[in-house]
């Protein structure tokens, strides 16, 4: 039936109806540029969404976690091999996605009798100049962006553009210390976080329409609120890239200590 192309356009219809389900419940990811790298935020039930890919490459997802680690693990070995066939310096972002994420996802989107990959992914790349760090964001169809100064990944487009829009507001501009960009990102993560659940309710009750009034939106403290009241299950997950950290690789996950101001005593324990 799907050999007629009227059938095909159906098909793949219908599998973007079953991913934004699958998506629903991700975890929103948000990263940015500050004084003295980039910074990765998300909050997982403990399987971690944040990783390094390379020196300068980290990587943030939302999605199954079996295909995003398939995803990861490909992306581990083309930038190792490209490192090592070519130089350090020939593995970008870019490259990454353009020759690694996006026909691995794209073919596997319209093969429609496969399963395809239930992810999003966020590739972040530090530049040596501030100003000049390059975010790469990919969607279930393998439809892939490239921004800077920041990215977000959350359930659908609509909500990546409500965090987008936050994070404009706010004025995410470098120089933003450590501390203050963890503060926006968090707050941005509760502004994906509480539209997706605005979106979910909407959906039970077939009002998707007014899913996410503008009139609605949360002040600082409510985002911060929602963050902490979520981590009484969860984990905040934090990680860098930072430009003056010695040696080649500049990624590091950030310490307890480091969120500790952003996460209640009760999630501290348990982290």
């Amino acid at each position: 039936m799907y050999e007629e192309p009227y059938r095909w356009v159906e098909a793949v219809g219908n599998r973007r109806q079953y991913l934004d389900e699958q998506l629903k419940q991700g975890s929103p990811v948000v990263a940015l540029s500050y004084a003295d790298g980039i910074l990765l935020l998300t909050v997982s039930r403990g399987t971690p969404k944040l990783y390094e890919i390379y020196d300068r490459i980290a990587l943030g997802g939302i999605g199954h976690p079996a295909d995003l680690e398939k995803l990861r693990f490909s992306l581990l070995e083309m930038a190792h091999l490209e490192g090592f066939n070519r130089s350090p310096s020939d593995v970008t972002g870019a490259r990454m996605m353009k020759l690694g994420l996006a026909p691995i996802i794209k073919q596997a989107f319209e093969e429609i009798f496969k399963a395809p990959f239930i992810v999003k992914i966020l590739l972040a790349e530090l530049s040596l100049k501030p100003g000049k760090d390059m975010f790469l964001t990919i969607d279930y169809d393998g439809t892939f962006e490239e921004t800077s100064g920041y990215a977000v990944l959350a359930a659908t487009k609509a909500i990546q553009t409500r965090m987008v829009a936050y994070l404009k507001k706010a004025g995410h501009a470098p120089p933003l210390s450590l501390d203050a960009a963890l503060a926006l990102t968090a707050k941005t993560w509760s502004v994906g976080s509480l539209a997706q659940a605005a979106e979910s309710e909407a959906d039970h009750k077939d009002e998707k329409e007014s899913a996410i009034p503008v009139a609605q939106e949360p002040d600082d403290a409510q985002l911060l609120a929602h963050l902490r009241e979520t981590l009484a299950d969860k984990i905040l997950e934090g990680a860098v890239l930072e430009r003056q950290a010695p040696g080649s690789s500049k990624y590091r996950a950030l310490t307890r200590e480091e969120l500790a101001f952003l996460v209640p005593k009760s999630a501290q324990a348990s982290a």
